[in-house]
């Protein structure tokens, strides 16, 4: 199996874990960006710059290296932190991206059936024309920090429909309400999704709903039930429902309860026969073996390309 561009943020001379173990000896390369073909990639040094544990699947900065070092991080190391304290406390400067083969890898997500939700969306896709596709939730429903707009989910998601259905021509919008919760969805409708004209929904929230003092759980639940029903009584478009991941642990402005959102969103997908898309579960794989901080752009509660990536291979995972 190989993997692409998987991000890591390396402290000091620690060894931050890949997703799998078992590399292939001499199957591993290291760079400076997501994309390989960038003008301005820069490659490291196996040995110079870096060392790998082939088994273990891991890999270190050397003692001397002209990687990043996590280490300067203003937020590294810190427990129960409070971001706004920090002026520059983001990732991305700090990443390196992986590319190598694993003899002991396993699906991103696995596959699910969301035929009977999705039957109007497939004989719409087959049939051809014009599609249009819309996202609605927060700021990770808006693709935030992904480093260019075709690296968003949805715009991956919008591509990989076209290349299975090349009769349609996709269209892919976005109407999220960036930094609020679900109830905002419901009460600023007509500012957001309400000017758009969807077939299809790509609809995430619970991200700002989780923070402490927001909405509890079971008021989530029903907030996306309210807007599943306002969506098809107001356009007429069939609805993804899709999970989120859960933010830094040692961030103070969480409640660290997202495996509860996360069920509230299947549970509304279920209540309103909508299809449900399982990210939670595919991020859970994955902080199996990696620490947070290197899927997340801002150390605090939004992916980086690899995590919007992420995003894409469980929303692939449906079949319809």
């Amino acid at each position: 199996m190989q993997v692409h561009g998987e991000s890591l943020v390396l402290a000091l001379s620690t060894p931050g874990s890949l997703c799998f173990d078992r590399v292939v000896e001499g199957s591993l390369a290291v760079r400076s960006t997501y994309l390989a073909d960038r003008e301005d990639s820069v490659v490291y040094q196996e040995g110079v710059d870096y060392v790998v544990d082939y088994a273990q699947g891991t890999v270190a900065r050397a003692q001397i290296s002209t990687m990043p070092d996590f280490a300067s991080n203003a937020l590294y190391g810190l427990k129960d932190f409070d971001h706004t304290q920090f002026p520059d406390y983001s990732n991305h400067p700090f990443f390196v991206w992986v590319d190598y083969t694993t003899a002991n890898g396993s699906p991103w997500a696995q596959p699910n059936d969301q035929a009977l939700p999705l039957a109007n969306t497939r004989a719409r896709l087959e049939a051809g024309g014009l599609f249009r596709i819309v996202s609605y939730g927060d700021s990770i429903a808006a693709g935030g920090e992904a480093s260019t707009p075709d690296r968003r989910f949805q715009a991956m998601f919008g591509t990989y429909l076209q290349e299975q259905f090349p009769r349609a021509a996709i269209e892919v919008e976005d109407a999220s309400i960036s930094g609020y919760a679900s109830a905002q969805g419901i009460e600023r409708w007509d500012q957001y999704i309400g000017r758009t004209s969807p077939d299809l929904v790509l609809m995430g929230w619970g991200m700002n709903d989780h923070n402490v003092g927001n909405t509890e759980p079971q008021q989530f639940q029903e907030n996306l039930v309210t807007l599943v029903g306002m969506i098809r009584e107001r356009k007429g478009a069939e609805v993804i429902l899709f999970s989120a991941f859960p933010p830094n642990d040692d961030w103070h402005y969480g409640t660290h309860r997202m495996g509860l959102y996360a069920e509230a969103t299947q549970r509304a997908a279920a209540d309103t026969t909508s299809a449900y898309v399982d990210v939670w579960s595919t991020w859970q794989m994955v902080l199996r073996r990696k620490d947070q901080s290197s899927l997340l752009g801002n150390n605090i509660n939004h992916p980086n390309d690899f995590g919007h990536w992420l995003y894409e291979q469980a929303f692939e995972a449906m079949r319809f």
